[in-house]
């Protein structure tokens, strides 16, 4: 929902930092790279009690990959680029909550759930980019929802730097994601009909 909605202001921060790297050469696959080894680099953070280290390498991942995206656009696409910026997502988001889960091994069957919904969330969401027209700049068609990518790291920080309520919030994680799924699926059976 943040990355739809609110996209637009900070969207010049981005652009100047894409900006900045494209003048001293980076490619956007390479910055997909540095942002995926920054980001999994968050969960074995985590676990070795550094959370606050761990939550600023994320975020940081984050920016870098919303800046490749805006990088790509400004030079060329790539469909492997594609391939590797949205699997590199999955595989930070995976890093994280596997720090976590390794740490706090009482939540591991939450977090095992959690995993389980961002794979039927991001099924839903991959699918239908594929069978759909695309309708807006990105490579394929994007699915709003509920929970986006701002979502999921706004969560996953409380996960790393709350452990007081972390069965909570990673319990909350895991209805904002089945919700986003069934939003996903519901417009899926919308516009595919």
């Amino acid at each position: 929902m943040l990355d739809t909605h609110a996209r637009k202001y900070v969207q010049p921060f981005i652009e100047k930092g894409a900006d900045r790297l494209l003048k001293k050469g980076l490619t956007a696959n390479q910055v997909t790279v540095f942002s995926f080894i920054i980001g999994v680099s968050a969960g074995p953070l985590v676990y070795v009690g550094q959370p606050l280290a761990a939550v600023i390498l994320l975020w940081l991942s984050g920016y870098l990959d919303a800046v490749d995206g805006s990088m790509a656009r400004k030079t060329k696409t790539s469909p492997f680029g594609t391939v590797m910026d949205v699997t590199f997502d999955r595989i930070v988001e995976i890093s994280v909550i596997l720090g976590v889960a390794f740490l706090y091994p009482h939540i591991l069957w939450a977090a095992l759930l959690l995993m389980a919904s961002i794979v039927i969330s991001m099924t839903i969401f991959l699918t239908v980019g594929n069978v759909s027209e695309n309708n807006g700049v990105k490579s394929f068609r994007y699915q709003a929802g509920l929970a986006e990518r701002t979502e999921g790291f706004i969560f996953l920080t409380v996960m790393m730097l709350f452990p007081s309520i972390l069965l909570w919030s990673t319990l909350a994680f895991l209805a904002v994601e089945l919700f986003t799924a069934g939003q996903r699926f519901l417009e899926a059976k919308r516009i595919l009909s």
